[in-house]
């Protein structure tokens, strides 16, 4: 039987991955049914259709939005999203005239109550790098060209702050409901690099 380091070629991460649990699990160091529990939880409790009910909410109630902008952490945690890198989520706003987009310059802090776990493109090192420098001009390579007369903010996540962005609700969704409007929500908008469309 040929392994994959005797063939030369790399072990996915997946497989990577599976190796290094059964590792620690065979050590003591951990135990697989609490693994199980938090894998359960991310992709069923947690993830961007809670940043998506959060904005759909503060869409369709202005007193909620106020307070959501007032003090994100709070106004989260009354929609019932809480918990590990959501103690302190700052939210802003974007507008016809002002756009705001997040990285995490050091590694890849971000709002896990809200947002899930990051995409590997928000990990990248070259987006951490040049969406500092040159954030117009990464947004348009990621789609979403914006007019020289809005301005750009880049927030900077870390572990004391996280950002969340409320994305400006598009025309011609006026009539929606807040359940309706929640599957227009994309993780992308809620960090800025992308607008929510009507449909």
């Amino acid at each position: 039987m040929t392994t994959s380091s005797e063939s030369g070629e790399t072990p996915s991460a997946a497989l990577r991955t599976e190796a290094l649990e059964q590792l620690l699990t065979e050590r003591g160091l951990i135990d697989p049914e609490i693994v199980d529990a938090f894998i359960t939880n991310y992709e069923t409790n947690v993830g961007p259709l809670n940043g998506a009910k959060v904005v759909a909410k503060a869409w369709t109630d202005p007193e909620y939005r106020r307070r959501l902008l007032a003090d994100g952490t709070s106004a989260i945690k009354e929609l019932g999203f809480g918990g590990p890198q959501g103690e302190h989520i700052v939210v802003v706003e974007n507008t016809p005239t002002t756009h705001n987009v997040v990285v995490c310059t050091l590694c890849s802090c971000y709002p896990w109550p809200v947002l899930g776990l990051p995409p590997s493109w928000y990990k990248d090192p070259v987006y951490r790098a040049r969406v500092v420098k040159e954030p117009r001009t990464v947004l348009s390579e990621m789609g979403l060209d914006l007019g020289d007369d809005v301005q750009i903010t880049v927030r900077d996540s870390t572990s004391e702050v996280r950002w969340l962005v409320l994305p400006e609700r598009p025309a011609g969704t006026e009539h929606l409901t807040e359940e309706e409007l929640v599957p227009l929500i994309t993780r992308d908008a809620m960090v800025g690099v992308a607008k929510v469309a009507a449909a």
